[in-house]
């Protein structure tokens, strides 16, 4: 059995070192390629950091909603227990969502997520996919025909989470994109293997006969007229 959990977060800012704080933690469930219904989800109350306003423009997620939440200390086993040693695929994962949830959990003196288990889909897609002028999750699922009305007014961990799940298969069944610096050198030394380049240019090297040259010169002397 192949199991691979998609995952998202929500969070109070991008900044953990300054004490932002994540607030929604959304995973999805792949078996053998195929999307199941076994999945996570749960809102985080904060303990005190404040939800900016323009973040909150993002997610739409308040303080308020989140204040009857359970904290971070009671959803982390929870979340650990549901990934277990399934390698884990995050969109921008290794830059953000990894260390943020990571750095949660060296506070509460748990289990990190290692380095081994992580798999970030936009380092994927930067290698499998060649055309999309970006690579945002967005951009890449209207690359693969993939819907997102689900979150036309907000963004959510649990719906990123599926959209990322039907992204990464859909990754998963694309070659990997061409080497376009390998492809440039390969035409290039077919271009200097050619016939007609270079030393083994076919230089004529028999005699024309008389009828071609009788030819030849009546229709230069036509010209010349």
């Amino acid at each position: 059995m192949n199991r691979i959990i998609c995952f998202d977060i929500e969070t109070t800012g991008f900044d953990y070192l300054r004490g932002d704080r994540c607030i929604e933690i959304g995973a999805v469930e792949v078996i053998d390629g195929k999307i199941t219904d076994n999945t996570f989800h749960e809102y985080i109350n904060p303990e005190g950091k404040i939800i900016p306003p323009d973040t909150y423009m993002v997610h739409k997620i308040s303080n308020a909603f989140l204040e009857d939440k359970p904290i971070m200390a009671v959803i982390a086993p929870k979340f650990l227990e549901f990934i277990g040693d399934s390698p884990i695929v995050a969109h921008n994962g290794l830059d953000f969502d990894f260390p943020f949830v990571n750095h949660e959990l060296s506070k509460l003196n748990l289990p990190q997520i290692p380095r081994s288990q992580q798999l970030d889909s936009i380092v994927i897609a930067r290698n499998r996919v060649f055309g999309p002028k970006s690579y945002t999750l967005d951009a890449l699922a209207k690359w693969f025909g993939i819907p997102l009305t689900a979150r036309a007014d907000a963004h959510g961990a649990l719906i990123d989470s599926e959209i990322l799940a039907k992204v990464y298969l859909e990754l998963e069944n694309t070659a990997p994109a061409p080497d376009v610096n390998e492809i440039i050198a390969k035409q290039h030394e077919a271009m200097l293997n050619h016939p007609k380049i270079g030393e083994n240019f076919p230089y004529r090297t028999y005699e024309i006969d008389n009828e071609e040259l009788e030819n030849h010169n009546k229709f230069m002397e036509h010209i010349n007229k």
